[in-house]
């Protein structure tokens, strides 16, 4: 039977906060030396009541600093919880040889937000652009049982060897895409998603290998819809 954390299963778990919460604004979280993790907190939260988080992964030779733009005003304007861990090398460790010291990081992240703020289980998603979004992709589907979606744009690949759980899934890509073109990797994935009764949502629009602010806006609403019904 294959190692678990080799295939990428997250060891955490929901839990009650035991530390302080953090007042509003941007954080390093102090895990890490170098590549630390990035916690932005908006204004409002109450740290003892169930708060939606995003983890947003950084595409290949990217960093925390450049991905932000794509998901930290509408954190701080929606009300939910921005967690950006950064990959130890230029990119993400499944992409350059499986899982290891990323996830490894990934769960200390995840621990020590979810000790100093009550996370909402039925809105905790993993999201990310280019290797990023192949990164949230793979261990999304992998930890279906604790991500509740699964937001993803310009992802070249999924890499799923234990599939659990079933968060809804949102892939964005542009047709223009010439690095990543989008016949071999988005619409593929969304027919084997959907093949496997995924509940998936697919935007195509005019564009080369960038997000498109628009859509990662479409995405939050993808995200949060179950509180505008509510």
């Amino acid at each position: 039977m294959i190692d678990p954390h080799l295939a990428g299963r997250l060891g955490f778990h929901h839990r009650l906060p035991v530390k302080p919460a953090l007042p509003p604004g941007r954080h390093a979280l102090g895990l890490f030396e170098e590549r630390d993790a990035v916690l932005i907190v908006p204004q409002g939260v109450e740290p003892r009541r169930p708060t939606p988080l995003v983890v947003l992964f950084h595409g290949g030779g990217g960093s925390a600093e450049k991905i932000l733009p794509m998901l930290e005003r509408h954190a701080e304007a929606r009300g939910f919880l921005l967690l950006v861990p950064q990959s130890q090398y230029p990119t993400w460790d499944l992409v350059i040889a499986g899982n290891g010291p990323d996830r490894a990081r990934l769960d200390s992240a995840l621990t020590e937000v979810s000790s100093r703020f009550m996370l909402d289980p039925a809105h905790l998603a993993f999201a990310g652009h280019s290797d990023g979004g192949s990164y949230a992709l793979s261990l999304g589907l992998t930890n279906g049982d604790v991500v509740s979606h699964v937001i993803v744009s310009s992802a070249g690949f999924m890499s799923v060897q234990m599939q659990t759980g079933a968060p809804k899934v949102f892939i964005s890509h542009g047709i223009r895409d010439e690095q990543i073109p989008i016949d071999r990797s988005a619409r593929t994935h969304v027919s084997r998603l959907r093949e496997a009764g995924y509940d998936v949502t697919a935007v195509e629009y005019d564009g080369p290998h960038a997000y498109r602010p628009a859509v990662a806006a479409m995405a939050v609403d993808f995200f949060l819809v179950e509180d505008a019904a509510g």
